[in-house]
């Protein structure tokens, strides 16, 4: 067998990368979905505050 052949196995046996492949695709996939789905987030989390802070009032009056 050839070196270059050997060390094409050892390249298709390496796999040290591949947990940061496997981040850098959740995270563009998360970032997708943040886009996507941007209006739906703000519209929640501005009622989700807006009753945090009535809530607040009422205790704190």
């Amino acid at each position: 067998m050839s070196k270059e052949r050997k060390d094409f196995k050892k390249w298709g046996k390496n796999n040290r990368g591949m947990g940061t492949v496997e981040m850098i695709l959740i995270i563009v996939v998360l970032i997708g979905l943040v886009l996507i789905f941007k209006t739906q987030i703000m519209e929640l989390t501005t009622t989700v505050f807006e009753k945090i802070s009535a809530d607040s009032s009422a205790i704190l009056a």
